[in-house]
């Protein structure tokens, strides 16, 4: 057995060989207002979600390479995270592929198409479906408050992520 560190948990390999039919991905930084939204997205979902055995549910400061492993073991996988790019408080779902391989491997932080890149490389596997899930960011600076556009945004979030959620596991 391997015990892994990563900020904000502990896990070991033995942990991941239960295929989640549903792996929901949250990444962002609760201390950058806006940033946080992924983290907090994913306790909704936690909790809405606490019954179905087939869902599991991993928050990150950053993606990094070794979700890959447990996009592997998923049927379905639900990026979620803010985007710098958009619109505050727009809300995007687009589907997931896995990006272009190029030579050599960024070990700090992945996007969600570099992580199922990663994953059809080391494991020969790829989730059925992969959704990422946007919400526009207003503000990144440091405070633990969300703009007035990104709390205005969560109740569609939140339905988007329910009604996909049980897309995937029907």
């Amino acid at each position: 057995m391997i015990l892994f560190l990563v900020p904000q948990c502990y896990f070991k390999t033995e942990d991941f060989h239960d295929q989640s039919r549903c792996l929901i991905l949250a990444c962002g930084n609760t201390l950058r207002a806006d940033d946080g939204i992924g983290p907090w997205l994913a306790e909704w979902a936690e909790k809405r979600f606490a019954s179905e055995a087939g869902v599991r549910v991993v928050s990150r400061q950053q993606w990094t390479p070794e979700l890959a492993e447990e996009i592997a073991h998923a049927e379905s996988v639900l990026f979620i995270d803010c985007s710098v790019d958009s619109a505050p408080g727009s809300v995007t779902l687009i589907p997931v592929e896995p990006a272009a391989a190029k030579r050599g491997l960024a070990t700090h932080h992945q996007g969600a198409p570099e992580l199922l890149t990663l994953t059809r490389e080391l494991y020969n596997s790829l989730p059925r479906t992969a959704l990422l899930l946007t919400i526009g960011a207003g503000s990144t600076e440091l405070g633990e408050q969300f703009s007035d556009a990104v709390s205005a945004s969560l109740p569609a979030a939140c339905r988007l992520i329910e009604e996909n959620v049980l897309r995937m596991l029907a």
